[in-house]
């Protein structure tokens, strides 16, 4: 008898999802991954969760209105890590004329789900605070309504909930080497120990690492796939608003400027075929030029390269042509032969319909194992145990119970860890009883939480996946974190 039913490599989005999904329908489950969870692309998206008017614009009407389908399922399940937010697209001279967007706002609206988010609405932006970001002669723009996502902590939750169900989380883990007869015998080298698992089925679910895997670990074909690099730029923030601007850039692309970590902005999405090793990736120098140049044609406040706190970047892989409407959707195959055990590759797509992908990955296993009906859709994520329009009250609960925090410091953990923070602040009654601190904002009750509960291991884990709060801490503190990680 083999160890699991289901051996999953690769510990992005797609990786975790189908964990959380297998477990969920009472699989026994064990995910491999080399690095962090949701290292690489999982943690490089724009942080959309959406229909895609660019998708729509192409009259892909079954992809978006399945994609705002998985947008109020979102909305249910993670109220904490997926919020609505207004967007807003200012009407230029030299785009789409104003007529094309209200239709297409028309058309987004009813695809929609009734009664779920505010319909869209033209505005004139003259003396209104959006406009007061945006250069003149800007007077009319149009908003709707869709929502923003904390990417790399949705990974996370799914990772924790697939764990909660069952599922074995292992990372810092590589798999060398995979054996296929009627099950997969595998090779594992775990933190320098060399270990052997039989598994009934295997998920390729590498991301970028996909047709490396492929090639050499399983010994299969690889995916006939195109590698895209994803990127998004960070700058001090231009917009007192909570808005999320949608700007029409003169490549026809659309170009998102939105809230980031209350001081910034993030600016992208720019995507362009990739060549070379993905763990290596970063934007380059024309591509945070383009992303500059695509908002000075909008905001009063002129931005350089040299204005660039941050660059984000990952590697995605994508069918056929980038940009293509098929291409977004993702890609699932299955290869199931007589005395061979079932592979599975899944690979690409965006962060709103990953649940979705993830369904129907692990449905296509029915015919080998006994197992419940699709279910993840309902169940709420670790700390989303609230109502879509409660996370206000659980942001006054937490300032109510911890009277140390601050409106800022509330905000962000509620944001993060959502109904579940009493399980990281427990009974503290001032900022003391959560140990020594490293930084204003991060102490080490939650440095511990993430240790033990959500697979850190190393600073960057923290600061950059679990947190962003590497963007405002010192060196100092940052040496002192990681001093404490290596010694906790």
């Amino acid at each position: 008898m083999a160890d699991y039913d289901l051996a999953i490599i690769g510990g992005g989005l797609n990786g975790v999802s189908v964990a959380r999904d297998a477990a969920g329908r009472g699989l026994r489950v064990i995910l491999i991954e080399q690095g962090d969870l949701g290292g690489a692309a999982s943690c490089a998206s724009g942080r959309l969760i959406q229909g895609d008017l660019a998708v729509l614009e192409r009259r892909a009407f079954r992809r978006t209105r399945e994609a705002l389908a998985e947008r109020e399922a979102w909305m249910r399940i993670a109220p904490h890590l997926v919020r609505p937010a207004h967007f807003v697209i200012p009407a230029h001279s030299d785009e789409r004329p104003p007529w094309l967007l209200q239709l297409g706002l028309f058309v987004y609206d009813r695809l929609a789900p009734r009664d779920s988010l505010p319909r869209s609405a033209a505005i004139d932006i003259t003396h209104h605070p959006i406009g007061d970001a945006l250069q003149r002669p800007f007077g009319t723009a149009f908003g709707y309504s869709d929502c923003l996502a904390d990417d790399s902590r949705l990974v996370i939750a799914s990772a924790v909930d697939a764990a909660e169900r069952g599922a074995v989380i292992r990372t810092g883990a590589r798999c060398v080497r995979a054996d296929r007869s009627d099950i997969w015998r595998l090779v594992v080298i775990d933190r320098g120990h060399r270990q052997v698992i039989t598994t009934r089925a295997l998920v390729n679910a590498a991301g970028a690492w996909t047709a490396t895997v492929a090639e050499t670990v399983l010994r299969v074909p690889p995916p006939r796939a195109s590698a895209v690099k994803l990127g998004q730029i960070i700058v001090r923030r231009l917009f007192e608003t909570d808005n999320v601007y949608v700007l029409q850039n003169s490549d026809r692309r659309l170009v998102f400027a939105s809230p980031y970590q209350r001081d910034f902005t993030m600016i992208g999405t720019v995507a362009r075929s990739f060549v070379g090793d993905p763990a290596a990736v970063a934007i380059s120098a024309h591509e945070v030029t383009y992303l500059c140049d695509a908002a000075n044609r909008y905001f009063r406040e002129h931005i350089d390269p040299s204005d660039v706190i941050r660059s984000v970047a990952g590697v995605n892989l994508v069918t056929g042509r980038p940009g293509k409407r098929f291409a977004r959707e993702g890609t699932v195959t299955f290869d199931a032969r007589r005395r061979r055990a079932p592979l599975l590759t899944i690979f690409g797509g965006d962060v709103t319909t990953a649940r979705l992908r993830a369904e129907r990955a692990v449905s296509r296993l029915l015919p080998f194992y006994p197992m419940s009906k699709p279910w993840s859709a309902q169940a709420v994520l670790p700390g989303g145990d609230f109502p879509r329009h409660g996370f206000e009250t659980e942001v006054e609960n937490a300032r109510e119970r911890w009277k140390f925090l601050t409106a800022d410091q509330a905000l962000r953990l509620v944001a993060a860890y959502g109904s579940r923070l009493g399980e990281m602040l427990g009974e503290a009654r001032q900022k003391a009883d959560l140990g020594e601190s490293f930084g204003p904002e991060l102490t080490e009750a939650e440095v511990r939480y993430l240790m033990t509960r959500e697979w850190a291991r190393f600073p960057d884990d923290i600061l950059w996946r679990r947190s962003k709060l590497g963007l405002t801490m010192e060196q100092a503190d940052r040496e002192r974190l990681a001093t404490f990680m290596a010694t906790a």
